[in-house]
């Protein structure tokens, strides 16, 4: 019988990170309260803090990034009204239909090119019921993940932004970005979270992957925003009580975690140059441009995942030819090395 791999190499995503010794004290000294009434300090702070990198008025603590575009899509529209989304796009292909069934909204979906929709192809997506007889929903939200997850983790460019935001304003729309990995962006990019954001309504970024914390996204926008977004973490039952503990997290992974995405998107780099040669196996290496690494295989991705996984290496099949590997703050060089001598002995198979 095979022995077992005495040691795991996690890629299947940065969700997997746990607290370092630094956050889990942090989190042990937290100051608390009670946050439904409003009263919890460290909450307070957490919101004040991202909506200040952001840019924003204000920020609203939530438990889950899923939640948190829920709760903007619910804010910023009516039922009936339609979003406009990339086809891959998380927020249509694993939030399990909240759009539908928790805002009552359609959703027209945009082509995209490696997770990076086009500005003129939003403009075709806008339907508006007024001049329509009424045939058409009206489109109120656009929504734009930056990084993109099934892009790759693909950055948008600064000019694409712009484009759509003024196409927005033209059309009446709101925009909301899924950050959930938008730090990665700013990392990659050197462009301040602030001005990343500009002329988006909203923003939802996540505390729990690759900035290491174990629960919570944080969703900003203007106050009168939050004022309505809170109303709907209610409604969703994302009210908690003392949750400063979890927000202590959040602070500390902005403060400690936050510079060294970079090692990531280096060891992510270092990863897509040494399969790219390998038999069997392809990467587009201008993809890969923060910290995730999108593999092409020949054959069954299911059985490359299996064979990997049987040598102590985890990564996601998420289609028939396609492996995605993930880097983040408990993926060392070693563990990248290890990985590719691996993955250079499956291919000779």
């Amino acid at each position: 019988m095979e022995k077992e791999p005495s040691i795991i190499i996690d890629l299947r995503s940065d969700t997997v990170t746990q607290p370092c010794g630094g956050m889990r004290e942090a989190m042990a000294r937290a100051e608390v309260g009670d946050d439904v009434n409003g009263d919890d300090p460290t909450v307070i702070r957490l919101q004040e803090k991202v909506a200040s990198l952001l840019g924003m008025e204000a920020g609203l603590f939530v438990p889950s990034g899923t939640m948190s575009n829920a709760v903007a899509v619910r804010t910023h529209t009516q039922p009936g009204d339609e979003i406009i989304a990339e086809e891959h796009s998380h927020l249509y292909v694993y939030e399990g239909g909240g759009y539908a069934a928790l805002s009552g909204c359609s959703i027209a979906l945009v082509p995209s090119e490696h997770g990076i929709v086009a500005p003129v192809d939003v403009r075709n997506r806008i339907r508006k019921a007024e001049g329509s007889r009424s045939h058409y929903p009206n489109a109120s939200l656009i929504c734009i993940e930056n990084t993109s997850n099934r892009g790759g983790g693909t950055i948008y460019p600064m000019e694409v932004l712009k484009e759509i935001s003024e196409i927005s304003r033209e059309y009446d729309c709101r925009m909301h970005m899924d950050g959930a990995r938008l730090f990665n962006a700013v990392v990659a990019t050197g462009i301040s979270a602030s001005n990343m954001v500009e002329g988006f309504d909203s923003v939802s970024v996540c505390l729990s992957k690759g900035l290491g914390a174990p629960v919570g996204s944080v969703l900003v926008g203007s106050k009168n925003f939050i004022e309505q977004a809170h109303r709907w973490r209610k409604l969703f039952g994302g009210g908690m009580r003392q949750a400063g503990i979890l927000a202590e997290a959040g602070i500390y992974a902005l403060d400690y975690n936050l510079p060294r995405l970079a090692a990531d998107h280096l060891r992510a780099k270092k990863l897509a140059q040494g399969i790219e040669p390998l038999e069997g196996l392809t990467v587009c290496l201008d993809e890969v441009q923060t910290n995730m690494v999108y593999v092409m295989t020949k054959g069954s991705a299911d059985e490359w995942q299996t064979k990997l996984s049987e040598k102590g290496i985890l990564c996601f099949a998420i289609n028939e030819n396609t492996l995605r590997m993930v880097t983040h703050l408990h993926i060392n060089d070693r563990h990248i090395e290890d990985t590719l001598l691996i993955l250079s002995e499956l291919s000779k198979v």
